[in-house]
């Protein structure tokens, strides 16, 4: 039996694996101890995040993922719950 996969299946796969590899990148680059190895670490898990944005984006645009923007009032809310919980470490 052969299984065709259409643009929908792969893409969500290619995000699912873009978000696996953010997750590892940040484990390592919080386990480094070498500088030099932790800024390569954070570069490829920025580029790595952009790549992810970019399919997330795409599939957005062909309608496979929906989306609601975020009113101002939930953003604001966000910027004051992560400035509390960093101002208590």
């Amino acid at each position: 039996m052969h299984t065709q996969f259409g643009d929908k299946e792969i893409l969500n796969d290619v995000l699912d694996q873009e978000k696996q590899i953010i997750s590892l990148y940040s484990t390592a680059v919080t386990e480094s101890s070498c500088q030099n190895m932790r800024n390569l670490l954070l570069k490829n898990m920025q580029q790595t995040s952009n790549d992810q944005y970019e399919v997330f984006d795409q599939m957005r645009i062909l309608g496979y993922y929906q989306t609601q923007p975020a009113q101002d009032i939930q953003v604001q809310q966000a910027q004051q719950k992560y400035s509390q919980i960093k101002q208590q470490l």
